[in-house]
């Protein structure tokens, strides 16, 4: 059954209720802060040093705290990967290879179900991290290496549910994830090749060939056509442009929408005689095939263009794409 609200709820100051709980927390974090020390680094080089992966586990709270540190690890340089202790006892016990090192939650240090997998564990010659608020516990007797997060008290005042501790488990296994993710020099381009579908990754990994038009789908046409033929290609490329090049491919320079409204007020011009080369841009704004899309959206919003042609070494006219083609892409 769902509680009634209490009659007083109304002058409850739910704020400083709030405030108490960040309090409480931020002091749990300073007592288990002081307590990395060489426990810390044993841990850390332990992790380092396998060749295998971390195997994450934990039960309730402390399971859920484990998934978070497995993923954790994993995006930033750690194989990692979670195994819930009861299915490990059943069968799953099988993903654990002798190379991997196991990091077990239980604040308690007394979960059934993570003892259980301890001699399986030792015959199988894995290395094992406890992670526990009891250094007298049998896990932290039986653990390799110990990592104290005992807290204090919880946050909840009935002193029951897991919230200072939890968010103390939580803070440690950050604290491993960036200190071995300095230790192994893991940069932004490690972080955005394990994030591909993220705005970094996009940022970092999406260059110009992933997103340019190639081939047929480039509009191009030679300095001696007229602007009505440059529009008739430019409306069958949809790119807002188009390129002017010589009979070796060469950009000579590029006619864009903006171009032709420029055309189409001076008295002077006439679009079906005219020639492309007398009223393109010459010495366009290009970038580099292996260039990133980012920096493609860069130089847009630089120049204030909204399409950009792409050439190679020798200056020739290898693809092309505009703001539409970056928005699809969601570089931008």
């Amino acid at each position: 059954m769902a509680l009634a609200a209490p009659a007083h709820s109304d002058d409850f100051d739910f704020a400083a209720s709030g405030r108490r709980v960040f309090a409480t927390e931020r002091e749990a974090l300073a007592a288990v802060c002081a307590r990395i020390d060489a426990h810390f680094n044993a841990a850390c080089r332990m992790i380092l040093t396998s060749p295998g992966r971390v195997v994450c586990t934990g039960m309730g709270k402390s399971g859920h705290v484990a998934r978070k540190i497995a993923a954790t690890l994993a995006s930033t340089g750690t194989p990692a990967f979670y195994v819930h202790p009861g299915e490990a006892a059943h069968g799953d016990l099988g993903m654990v290879t002798d190379a991997d090192v196991v990091l077990a939650l239980s604040y308690s240090g007394e979960s059934d179900e993570i003892l259980l997998l301890l001699p399986a564990l030792r015959r199988q010659g894995n290395r094992v991290i406890a992670m526990t608020g009891n250094a007298a516990s049998a896990l932290a007797q039986e653990a390799d290496v110990h990592l104290d997060v005992g807290v204090p008290v919880e946050a909840c005042p009935l002193k029951l549910a897991p919230t200072s501790s939890t968010t103390a488990s939580l803070a440690m296994g950050d604290a491993l994830a960036v200190a071995l993710l300095e230790a192994r020099g893991f940069t932004r381009d490690d972080f955005a090749r394990s994030h591909p579908a993220g705005a970094l990754g996009r940022r970092l990994l999406l260059h110009i060939t992933d997103v340019m038009h190639v081939g047929a789908e480039v509009p191009r046409v030679r300095p001696d056509a007229s602007i009505s033929q440059a529009l008739v290609e430019m409306s069958s490329k949809r790119l807002g442009m188009t390129a002017v090049v010589d009979a070796d491919g060469k950009l000579l320079g590029l006619y864009t929408d903006g171009d032709l409204r420029r055309s189409l007020d001076d008295d002077h011009v006439d679009l079906r005689h005219t020639r492309i080369d007398a009223v393109m841009t010459v010495a366009p704004k290009t970038i580099d095939a292996e260039a990133l899309a980012v920096e493609a959206a860069q130089l847009m919003e630089a120049h204030k263009i909204n399409a950009l042609l792409v050439t190679d070494r020798d200056g020739r006219v290898v693809g092309a794409l505009n703001i539409h083609d970056l928005l699809r892409a969601r570089v931008v």
